[in-house]
């Protein structure tokens, strides 16, 4: 039985890939590590192809922020007085 999860001399927990044969034949020991240790990869053919997270981590990382217009009034470039040109190009023609 192989490890799974290597850890840092920080604590920190570095998820080691899984091959989708491996991650098919332990998906429950796949899920708790998801869980307790943090994102898993599964891998396929050698190459990363998804990542398995907690809900509580999806949750966290897909919580929207603010709206786009917070994003902006929050900018430290806000109120700097920048100057941008307007592009004064020709308009290109287009077949309809």
């Amino acid at each position: 039985m192989t490890t799974k999860t290597i850890h840092s001399r920080a604590g920190a927990h570095r998820a080691i890939p899984w091959p989708v044969a491996e991650a098919k034949a332990r998906l429950s020991e796949l899920i708790e590590r998801a869980v307790t240790d943090g994102p898993q990869i599964i891998t396929r053919k050698g190459r990363p192809a998804v990542v398995v997270v907690s809900t509580e981590e999806w949750e966290r990382k897909s919580k929207r922020r603010g709206t786009l217009a917070e994003f902006f009034a929050a900018s430290p470039l806000r109120g700097a007085d920048i100057q941008i040109e307007r592009a004064t190009d020709t308009p290109r023609e287009i077949d309809l």
